[in-house]
């Protein structure tokens, strides 16, 4: 085994080996490309081959730059191996041994970087089954990425397989795992990041199932704001666990809001950055004197056991995906799962690659369609006539493309919402005399792929009876991550340090002067003088009126970024605001880029 080497790369270091395999740090010849290679003997025993294809199924699937990337699967007579993204890191479990315990805001900031690749995999039907500290690895920049999916499987298969101090009761019992399985290993891990243990401890695998199935879960020192999070996670029975993980990060984003406020993620990232840097020299490109790729996304090492053919690998370099992948990427052409001939010239270097991914930007963009809903509410007094809404077609997964159309259509059903409030009253509707208030809505195209949609909708509304619910109309946006089918969220656009004063007076001094900002200066401006109307408030739903957007909409342009506001009615000054669209303000990418995150700002326009 030890002989058998793929051709097209050249071994650097040995990072770990066990009784069926390996795994080595490596570098394309042609490119100088860093990455990491798992071998497996190919013998009697059909089963460590088998798992790495299944390993690589399953990867082939998930696109996330918070996911192990895959880039071949080689077969050869005496071997297989998989060909994935090396990059600079630390396990989790090795900055646990180092450090016993995490401040709570730097376990949750970990919690969510590995939990947005869970969420990644469960959209497109993955379900991890291995979620632990070995198989999270933590950057240089203090992002968490997952890793190692060996044991993952199709959500709803059965089995018993997974790390027994993490697994789910329905694993204990071979029942069908589901999302919520790795919810529930995600919060294990969380509880022993906070705690420095585990939830259950017992010593033997008897103990640990017992523990798992009907032991309350240990929570009188846990930090008290944390615990329904923690309860809800680890509950026994999978239906009253989050059904997965986008809605797990929904309710860890909101309490750690109100448990820590609203920059816990920029102290979480600090304080997990300072841990792992204080184990670069474990980093694997930095102890091999390798510079990591610029661009990349940075992931890291695993300190643990292979999931694939069982092979120990402590020290496993096996990471997340890139944007600027090198050239050798630059040729692969798609996910293939038909055979495709590898170009070996070396004896004991023959290969076929059964799997070949493709960089994600150069993956075809998605067909962006227009849909029109024609509907009366008279209950309303309302007429959607012309009422457009974008559709998506063209993704290969069935699930994210009917998520993405939901997503998408949101917008819409968010102005018909908001403009039926104008007939609300039957004062209202007895005024209109038996006619009734027009609703259209226009689609303006941002982005369209190859992973990220951005929409703008522009309604036209013409009232003929009743009165709003505000002094204000609001604009509509939705812009939609093609790999989940989710709509992002302004926390998913900027950076937590962006919501802070500096951060949102750099994007107000960005718009373009002009009548439209007077206006919303004017509209903004008491005795105390001017006050800025930006801030992570604006960019969410205010709880007092549930019935329009957020004031601020953030829309992603094919060549600038659109920061759209909610435009002021008239009569609320001496000056004259009377308004009945939202403002829409164009922004060059290069002035505002560096307030969103680094794994967006990679996937737009330059």
């Amino acid at each position: 085994m030890g002989e058998w080497k793929i051709s097209g790369f050249r071994e650097v270091r040995e990072l770990g080996a066990g009784a069926q395999g390996r795994v080595v740090l490596a570098r394309h010849e042609e490119t100088g490309f860093p990455v990491a290679v798992k071998y497996v003997v190919v013998g009697p025993d059909p089963a460590p081959l088998e798992s790495l294809r299944r390993e690589a199924e399953m990867l082939a699937r998930v696109q996330s730059p918070h996911v192990a990337r895959l880039y071949q699967l080689v077969e050869g007579e005496h071997g297989a191996a998989l060909v994935m993204e090396a990059v600079d890191g630390v396990s989790l479990k090795v900055v646990l041994a180092e450090h016993g315990r995490l401040d709570p805001q730097a376990a949750l900031t970990v919690l969510k970087g590995s939990l947005l690749g869970l969420a990644a995999a469960h959209a497109v039907g993955v379900v991890h089954r291995d979620y632990k500290p070995a198989n999270v690895v933590v950057p240089e920049d203090g992002r968490s990425k997952l890793i190692d999916f060996g044991i993952a499987s199709a959500a709803g298969s059965a089995s018993r397989s997974g790390t027994p101090s993490y697994m789910a009761p329905e694993q204990w019992e071979a029942g069908e795992a589901g999302p919520s399985a790795d919810v529930y290993a995600a919060t294990c891990v969380f509880y022993e990041c906070v705690m420095g243990r585990r939830p259950f401890g017992a010593d033997s695998a008897v103990g640990l199932r017992g523990q798992h199935l009907t032991a309350a879960v240990p929570l009188e020192d846990f930090s008290v704001p944390l615990r329904p999070l923690v309860a809800r996670g680890l509950a026994k029975d999978p239906a009253e666990r989050h059904a997965g993980a986008v809605e797990f990060v929904a309710e860890l984003e909101s309490v750690a809001r109100a448990a820590y406020g609203d920059d816990w993620e920029g102290r979480g990232i600090r304080a997990l950055a300072a841990a792992a840097a204080g184990l670069s020299m474990l980093f694997p490109l930095a102890a091999a004197g390798i510079s990591a790729p610029a661009g990349t996304a940075a992931a890291g090492a695993a300190a643990g056991t292979a999931g694939a053919g069982g092979a120990g690998t402590s020290g496993t370099a096996v990471a997340g995906a890139g944007n600027t992948a090198a050239g050798f990427l630059a040729k692969a052409s798609v996910v293939k799962a038909a055979l495709v001939v590898a170009g070996a010239t070396a004896a004991g270097t023959v290969g076929v690659v059964t799997y070949e991914t493709t960089r994600p930007e150069a993956a075809a963009a998605p067909a962006v369609t227009l849909a029109s809903l024609d509907r009366t509410y008279p209950d309303r007094v309302l007429r959607v006539q012309g009422g457009q809404y974008a559709q998506v077609k063209g993704l290969k997964n069935a699930t994210v493309q009917t998520a993405a159309n939901r997503a998408l259509r949101v917008p819409l059903d968010q102005a018909v919402t908001f403009y039926k409030e104008w007939g609300k009253t039957a004062a209202a509707r007895a005024a209109c005399g038996g006619g009734t208030n027009l609703l259209a809505m226009s689609v303006v195209k941002g982005l369209t792929g190859p992973d990220l949609v951005s929409v703008r909708y522009v309604p036209k509304f013409q009232r003929r009876c009743g009165k709003g619910p505000g002094y204000f109309h609001p604009g509509f946006v939705v812009t939609v991550d093609l790999r989940t089918g989710r709509a992002l969220t302004a926390d998913d656009v900027f950076k937590p340090a962006s919501f802070g004063k500096a951060g949102m007076t750099r994007l107000w001094d960005a718009l373009p002067d002009g009548d439209d900002k007077l206006q919303l200066m004017r509209g903004h401006s008491g005795s105390g003088g001017f006050f800025n109307p930006l801030g992570r408030h604006a960019f969410f739903l205010d709880p007092q009126s549930p019935e329009s957007p957020p004031m601020a909409l953030p829309f992603f342009g094919k060549s600038r970024f659109g920061l759209v506001y909610a435009g002021l009615d008239g009569g609320v000054s001496e000056f004259d605001l009377g308004r009945t669209s939202a403002y829409d303000f164009a922004i060059a990418y290069g002035e505002v880029k560096d307030l969103f995150r680094p794994e967006l700002a990679a996937r737009l326009p330059v």
